[in-house]
């Protein structure tokens, strides 16, 4: 790809991208929320169309006009929301726009054996190619998408943020996929904020910044860290988290008390409290019950045993309405899919828990609604500014932003944080931390959740470990290392 621009109204989203991958490598696409990847590769899957410079292939110069055109050529992408049809089996899916059929028919047997093939090359064998995708696990899914994307004879493939809802066991059987591809010759562009996995997995590096390439050709495990984030920053940045209050706080009576809650196959038994100013951790492997609580705090699930009280007042089980009028507000996880109303403009996803404020004659008033979220919005810094603008053309972290104005708009007394920082640039984080210690220090307990231990750790001033749905350590963060919680989520208790 050579001198790639790409314009929107009011936005130069790509202002003479250059990058080049070459056969059997893994080449890691790095940078901020916003720097240009998405947009990027949107232009080399033919989603969108340059408006300057030109894409080689073979050596030769060509025009993408359609994603079906790319396909043709061996370019297939596989976005971080992952584009399959829960209803339909993995044959299905797998073979889709492309189906499997001889005289008008389809060929549903001879789909099903292709799809074995492919999945059994992929070392997944054992996936059926009759079962439903939407009953498969995130990294049973996530195969299924590099089967079709190998049925088209792939080779080139676009990994967008592949280990994003994946825990430690099948990030590795993916890095395995990724080898054997790579070995058989498929060049692969990688694209992750986790710095780890570019040093595990990766062969060179680009980065992006403000829609530009600043490097490239780096490899990928002898740059140093400071040197990445520096280019993709513009400035020298760690995890800066900010720093704790000199005195604990958790004491007095909690603003949230939660005493042997259980949810049906989920967890059992837990005991918790956080108090007002107080962020507390949750940490354990996915699949370990830590998101299931948040959600059954929230009233999204229904809790098959034990008590939730806010500020003295026990809740109603199973009622979300309940858990936000008592002042509970959650971040979740997937916020694309459970957070925002991502066709919907910026000032409505702010508003949307707290529109009675903003109703007069059972009319809304819109203008005041901007003018709310417009304020809320540029307190804490989301960019591109403009609330009427569609909240899917935000970057991640800034739609995690936004998400946050939601709960500051209602004044929450509880904050439950999913994931706060999955897809979030390392620019972004620090921000998002600060924004974090900032609404507890104005009184808001926060009850956070993270697959990351460092920043559990780094975050929190109390951090409870989860191990297959029961807690197996209390404790100051201060008190535990990684190694310590890694011990503990793995064998239940501190080595």
């Amino acid at each position: 790809m050579r001198g790639i621009t790409k314009r929107f109204p009011g936005v130069l989203a790509l202002g003479g991208v250059d990058l080049d991958v070459r056969r059997g490598e893994v080449h890691c696409l790095l940078g901020q929320n916003g720097a240009g990847k998405s947009t990027l590769i949107k232009v080399l899957s033919a989603s969108y169309q340059p408006d300057e410079g030109e894409i080689v292939w073979d050596g030769e110069s060509v025009r993408l006009t359609t994603p079906v055109a790319a396909m043709k050529r061996g370019i297939s992408t596989i976005y971080q929301e992952l584009d399959l049809v829960p209803g339909l089996t993995v044959a299905e899916n797998v073979f889709l726009g492309h189906e499997v059929s001889a005289g008008g028919f389809t060929r549903r047997g001879e789909a099903a054996d292709r799809s074995r093939k492919l999945l059994t090359r992929l070392g997944h064998g054992e996936i059926d190619p009759g079962r439903l995708v939407g009953d498969l696990s995130p990294a049973g899914q996530q195969i299924v998408s590099m089967a079709r994307a190998l049925s088209h004879d792939t080779r080139l493939l676009v990994l967008d943020e592949p280990t994003a809802a994946l825990d430690q066991e099948e990030v590795r059987n993916l890095f395995r996929v990724i080898r054997d591809l790579s070995a058989e010759g498929v060049a692969i562009i990688y694209i992750s904020h986790r710095l780890e996995e570019i040093r595990e997995i990766g062969d060179r590096i680009t980065v992006l910044k403000d829609g530009r390439t600043v490097a490239t050709g780096l490899p990928a495990r002898e740059t140093p860290t400071a040197d990445l984030i520096r280019l993709m920053t513009g400035r020298s940045i760690e995890y800066v988290f900010p720093p704790r209050p000199e005195r604990p706080r958790d004491t007095g009576t909690p603003v949230l008390e939660v005493r042997g809650l259980a949810g049906a196959g989920r967890f059992r038994d837990v005991d918790l409290t956080v108090h007002a100013g107080e962020i507390v951790g949750l940490a354990g492997l996915v699949g370990s019950g830590r998101s299931e609580i948040l959600e059954t705090l929230y009233g999204a699930r229904r809790a098959s045993a034990g008590t939730v009280t806010v500020d003295g007042r026990k809740l109603r089980r199973g009622s979300v309405r309940a858990a936000v009028a008592a002042g509970i507000g959650l971040c979740p996880e997937e916020r694309k899919s459970q957070g925002l109303l991502l066709d919907q403009a910026v000032y409505r996803n702010v508003t949307v828990s707290s529109l009675s404020r903003f109703a007069k004659g059972g009319f809304l008033d819109s203008g005041a609604e901007r003018r709310r979220a417009g304020e809320l919005t540029e307190s804490l810094d989301v960019r591109p500014e403009g609330v009427d603008r569609a909240v899917r053309t935000l970057s991640g972290g800034n739609q995690q932003k936004v998400v946050l104005a939601r709960w500051l708009l209602r004044e929450c007394r509880v904050l439950l944080l999913d994931e706060p920082t999955r897809g979030v640039d390392v620019g972004a984080r620090t921000e998002i931390y600060n924004l974090v210690r900032r609404l507890a220090d104005d009184g808001v307990a926060v009850l956070v959740v993270s697959s990351e231990v460092e920043e559990v750790l780094g975050l929190s001033d109390r951090v409870l470990v989860i191990s297959d749905g029961t807690v197996v350590h209390e404790g100051p963060a201060t008190d535990i290392d990684e190694s310590g919680v890694l011990d503990l989520v793995m064998e239940g208790d501190v080595a």
